[in-house]
């Protein structure tokens, strides 16, 4: 079966709105490009309470789930910590992870024109941003080297750790998919289809979605209400969305179901 997909942002940056989530949108354009959903999102502040608890459920749920955000070393990143607490197991310097940190660190060094000194105290701090839950695997970061992690709880839910950076993240998140959930892709067998309603009321059209969803197993129905689209007005995109064939039946006995009432419509609208 294919898994659920969930997805965690982290930071206090988020909650005050001094910075906008980004990422929601982008793992949306990266699933779908996979033929895959995301089915859930929460949002949580730095505080390690919440943070520790949001992880716990996250690893319960048996889902697969993203966590943007918290994972470097600074006072304020408790993710890592988090994640330990929320699993029951310790925290371990990862040895890739080492390895990938120390050659960042010359790699930083040699730009800077400066002598690689390992054990500076700045450069052993940065050590830290490799220690992770027991057992956890390493997410390589393209960017820069430092990477993110992996852990699987012992309930079945996995989260997969990134950085709060786009240019960091998205490509991590991409990489993941692409080597882990491949056998789950289904590019081309999904389909939305939709037709604008106007002049009715939701309470009106509900009979009818609950009569398709009845009656065809797997389609999903819905209802997207407006009250001042600046063309259609006070309006409901009604539609179904499914496997095509599916979707495609479902979609016709809607639209028979809608020619019982005197109503005006739009224009249909696909998505694929």
């Amino acid at each position: 079966m294919t898994p659920q997909f969930g997805l965690i942002i982290i930071g206090d940056e988020i909650m005050s709105g001094k910075r906008q989530d980004k990422h929601m949108p982008k793992l949306i354009e990266l699933m779908n490009e996979r033929g895959l959903n995301l089915t859930w999102a929460e949002y949580v502040g730095d505080s390690p309470e919440r943070i520790t608890a949001t992880l716990a459920r996250a690893f319960a749920s048996g889902d697969v789930v993203f966590s943007c955000g918290g994972i470097g070393a600074t006072p304020d990143d408790h993710t890592r910590q988090c994640a330990g607490k929320a699993l029951g197991v310790p925290l371990t310097l990862h040895p890739e992870a080492e390895i990938l940190i120390r050659e960042r660190m010359q790699d930083t060094a040699k730009e800077q024109g400066v002598p690689y000194e390992p054990d500076r105290a700045d450069n052993v701090h940065r050590l830290n941003m490799g220690v992770f839950p027991q057992g956890a695997r390493i997410i390589r970061n393209p960017y820069n080297k430092i990477p993110g992690f992996s852990c699987t709880a012992e309930q079945g839910g996995t989260v997969h750790f990134v950085p709060g950076f786009p240019v960091m993240a998205w490509p991590m998140m991409a990489a993941v998919l692409d080597a882990q959930y491949a056998d789950f892709f289904q590019r081309n067998a999904y389909l939305e289809k939709s037709v604008i309603v106007m002049g009715s009321m939701e309470a009106t059209l509900t009979p009818f979605m609950e009569t398709i969803e009845a009656q065809h197993p797997g389609v999903k129905v819905f209802s997207l209400p407006s009250v001042d689209h600046p063309q259609w007005g006070r309006h409901i995109e009604l539609g179904v969305k499914g496997e095509p064939g599916l979707a495609e039946s479902a979609y016709v006995q809607l639209r028979e179901l809608l020619s019982t009432l005197t109503l005006q419509y739009g224009p249909e609208m696909v998505r694929k």
